[in-house]
């Protein structure tokens, strides 16, 4: 038993004593010089990190505990000058030796990677006898110096290039953001332009269903074939014409073109005759849904067409992901000034990370492989626009709409609770 105890407390010292490797990160989009650097480094037992861009390069420096840092100056996402400035102003780095590693040995670029911030330089290809030496005097605390008054001088020269950049950088930014907004413009004028016409053949399509539907055959046969393909007509025109006005709806929310036609509105009112309108598919689905007493809420001057829409949508998205069986309840919550809806399922729940998307035009937290036409069945699917038209609906009343959920699983059925807070002034 001594032994034993000898022999793990002798483990623990070896541990102790054991130094721990110097770390080094290398930032480098060349996957030759990559490997180049890693194999003569590891052969020195050096812990080398390797980043393929300026942006990850920055994100590992800050976040990893580094003793060195090989810094390529021409990296195509950002500049190695300017990355060693941002590095060095950091108090985490202020001391960390950046050493410049560039095939560009020109004694302005050298005088501008020193004046910036870098403690050595290195020219590309490396010499592989001597890099790790190189490597090993910059950690143990070299210098490469530069002239004070060259290093003004290239400082100032440095910060007009710089500024020279940024200037350049926003006029792309502004001309990518005037091209957005004519895309965009033109988007939404086109989702229009096509919903319109879409409508003119909807117009004549259901002209022939209504004289269809009303057809009386004196051959019963005939009659019930009729009938059914009367009924599959009407169906699918009702689905095309909820389809086409989703994307109205949300062609005009985007655009900010909503109009609403308020008058004195009963919420309870909206609420039960959205239910009632769903009732048949929650009944096929065994969901229960309770709506608790709303007729003490007050009269508020709303758009009841518009509002009755935004309810629709979410207590559909509530059945959607509430498995077969479950429930739903729809309750009041009261304050001062204003009022607020809580719709409440116990269905699969909404990932934390994807709360706020969920409310933004065609987002879909299913995979469009599996979609389905239906609104009601168990993740059926859709366009991914009803909850933004609940959203642009709710905000054009001043009101607003959020989500809370511990997130989503599928076996212990967390469920959702959607807020709708409306003023009632």
């Amino acid at each position: 038993m001594n032994d034993v105890i000898q022999n793990e407390l002798s483990l623990l010292n070896e541990a102790e004593e054991k130094p721990r490797q110097t770390k080094i990160l290398y930032i480098e989009d060349n996957l030759a010089n990559q490997k180049l650097v890693e194999r003569v480094l590891s052969r020195h037992n050096y812990d080398l990190s390797i980043a393929s861009d300026g942006v990850t390069g920055i994100n590992m420096a800050m976040e990893q505990e580094v003793d060195l840092i090989l810094m390529d100056i021409n990296l195509p996402d950002m500049d190695g000058k300017d990355i060693t400035a941002f590095l060095k102003s950091k108090p985490k780095h202020a001391k960390t030796p950046i050493i410049a590693l560039t095939a560009d040995a020109s004694a302005a670029n050298r005088d501008r990677s020193l004046a910036v911030g870098c403690d050595g330089f290195i020219t590309k290809p490396i010499d592989i006898a001597s890099f790790p030496n190189q490597v090993a005097e910059y950690l143990g605390g070299q210098k490469d110096e530069l002239a004070l008054e060259d290093q003004k001088e290239t400082l100032k020269t440095y910060v007009g290039e710089l500024v020279g950049n940024l200037e350049a950088k926003v006029k792309e930014l502004e001309m990518a953001n005037q091209k957005l907004k004519k895309l965009d413009s033109a988007k939404s004028d086109f989702i229009q332009l096509v919903s319109h016409e879409l409508r003119t053949p909807l117009t004549i399509l259901n002209g022939y269903y209504m004289l269809m539907s009303n057809m009386k055959l004196l051959d019963p046969d005939e009659q019930k074939k009729i009938t059914d393909i009367s009924a599959g007509f009407g169906k699918g025109i009702t689905r095309l014409s909820d389809v086409i006005q989703d994307v109205l709806s949300v062609s005009k929310i985007t655009a900010s073109s909503l109009s609403l036609s308020k008058g004195p509105i009963r919420l309870a009112d909206s609420i039960t005759q959205v239910v009632r309108g769903i009732e048949k598919s929650i009944i096929q689905r065994n969901i229960s849904i309770a709506v608790e007493d709303l007729t003490h809420l007050p009269i508020i001057q709303a758009d009841g067409k518009q509002l009755s829409l935004a309810f629709k949508n979410i207590i559909g998205n509530s059945v959607k992901y509430t498995p077969d069986g479950g429930s739903i309840r729809i309750y009041p919550l009261t304050m001062k000034g204003t009022l607020t809806i809580a719709f409440q399922d116990r269905g699969l729940g909404v990932p934390l990370n994807e709360q706020h998307a969920i409310f933004e035009p065609f987002y879909r937290l299913e995979n469009i492989d599996n979609h389905s036409t239906s609104k009601t069945q168990f993740l059926g699917g859709g366009l991914g626009l009803g909850l933004p038209i609940a959203k642009g609906i709710i905000e054009a009343h001043n009101g607003r709409i959020w989500v809370e959920s511990p997130g989503r699983d599928e076996n212990n059925l967390p469920g959702s609770t959607f807020f709708v807070l409306l003023p009632t002034g």
